[in-house]
This record gives structure tokens, C-alpha cells and sequence, in this order.
């Protein structure tokens, strides 16, 4: 289980704080292992393996963006009151 990374290792490799790789790990979108002696501890100890990090890179790349929506123009025939 040499290839699985901790929480830090994925702050460094991704540069953003622990709780938002916490985040991803309680909300189900990066799976993890606790690897900790007890479970139901205060504080768990996640592994990522990288066949995990592999699905959550995957489910995170950005697609192209969606086209936006064209403003409307002013037409040519408005009578400005006040010039």
C-alpha cells in the first residue's frame, strides 16, 4: 500500500487547505481508506489509493465551457430624451 497518499500529500500535490480535501473525502467525491488502529476515532487517518485519485481527477476535468448567452443590444430606433 505503498502508493496511497495521505492528506497532506494531496494538499501539496493540489495546493488547498486540509479541509477541503476533508471535504471531498465527507462528501463522497474522493474515496479514501481509514488506515487509523481504531475505528470511530476523534481524528481519522485517510489513504488514497491512486486508482481513487485516478476516478476523482477524471470526475474533475474541466469540459469546455458552455457558450453564454448574448446580451441584447439597444436598437438602433431609441429616443434619447435627455442629452
Amino acid at each position: 500500500m505503498s502508493s496511497a497518499l495521505s492528506v497532506r500529500d494531496l494538499c501539496e500535490r493540489y495546493a488547498v487547505g486540509e479541509h477541503t480535501v476533508l471535504g471531498w473525502i465527507n462528501r463522497g467525491e474522493l474515496k479514501a481508506l481509514n488506515v487509523g488502529r481504531r475505528l470511530g476515532t476523534k481524528k481519522p487517518r485517510w489513504r488514497v489509493t491512486a486508482e481513487a485519485l485516478a476516478a476523482f481527477e477524471l470526475l474533475r476535468t474541466p469540459s469546455a465551457p458552455q457558450p453564454r448567452a448574448q446580451r441584447r443590444k439597444r436598437p438602433a430606433e431609441v429616443i434619447e430624451f435627455y442629452k
